[in-house]
């Protein structure tokens, strides 16, 4: 008799806000998806607050629409948000709900935000996704709805700042860099999708152009890199709760689309000290 086939393993992207996704982490997904992998795609926001053309019931639904569309462009799983823009906020119910999406991708690797940023949004959906993955194989934790846990091995990895600083100006570094050069043009079109958000960065942070900025920040973290056009930063979170050992799926699965910055490596380690 032959033993069932093992499902792929699986990604989840969660960002703050509908676009955060493709500004920060879609580029690596996508070369999961390339290498086989299940990706899943989650927004922690509606996006209500992201109009001066529409109210906020409206712009709930438009930039659902677009969200869907661009988890589509990138062939991932999309799932409904949970909450209000600035209302991101880390308590009990949110993080149910997180943990049961979680449960839902059973993913080996989490893409979320850097755990310091320009705004509150960002690092609160950074805060709940760490403590939903940790809940992964904890029986005795609810989730909303009710999902069963699993066991294996959780990495999770935090993207880059917007701008790259943090919210006090300092310049972050990222811990490795993924070449997204050979899926920055599906990049941009999933970007593309969130045909409302143009305006209305336009207006309320000065993004002359909202496919460009997204286009010089992986540039900038490509010339970081010394070795890629486009790239995406990311620093991996401490194992300890989330994995047996301490793993890095990121550098095995993407082999020479990754690079390991040695230095800050070295500075993890206190060489030199």
């Amino acid at each position: 008799m032959k033993s069932a086939l093992r499902p792929p393993p699986s990604a989840i992207a969660i960002g703050a806000h509908p676009d955060d996704i493709e500004f920060y982490m879609a580029g690596t997904l996508l070369l999961l998806k390339q290498a086989g992998w299940e990706i899943h795609y989650l927004n922690v926001s509606r996006g209500n607050c992201g109009s001066v053309k529409f109210n906020a019931a409206q712009t709930r639904r438009v930039r659902r629409r677009e969200a869907r569309r661009a988890a589509r462009i990138l062939h991932a799983h999309w799932h409904a948000p949970v909450c209000d823009d600035l209302e991101i906020l880390y308590e009990v119910r949110t993080l149910r709900r997180l943990a049961a999406i979680i449960r839902e991708a059973r993913p080996s690797i989490v893409l979320t935000h850097s755990p310091q940023d320009y705004m509150e949004d960002h690092t609160n959906t950074c805060r709940l996704a760490v403590t939903a993955a940790f809940a992964h194989g904890m029986p005795n934790f609810r989730t909303i709805p009710a999902r069963q846990p699993f066991d294996h091995d959780v990495t999770i990895y935090h993207a880059m700042p917007h701008g790259l600083r943090d919210g006090l100006r300092r310049r972050v570094v990222p811990g490795a860099f993924v070449n997204t050069t050979s899926v920055q043009e599906t990049k941009l079109r999933a970007l593309a999708a969130h045909q409302s958000q143009q305006n209305w960065l336009d207006i309320s942070q000065g993004m002359n152009s909202y496919l460009r900025a997204m286009d010089e920040m992986s540039r900038a973290v490509g010339r970081m890199s010394r070795k890629f056009k486009h790239a995406e930063g990311w620093r991996r979170h401490l194992h300890l709760g989330f994995s047996g050992s301490e793993v890095d799926p990121l550098r095995e699965v993407l082999g020479r689309h990754h690079l390991t910055n040695a230095r800050f490596e070295r500075d993890l380690s206190g060489a030199g000290y």
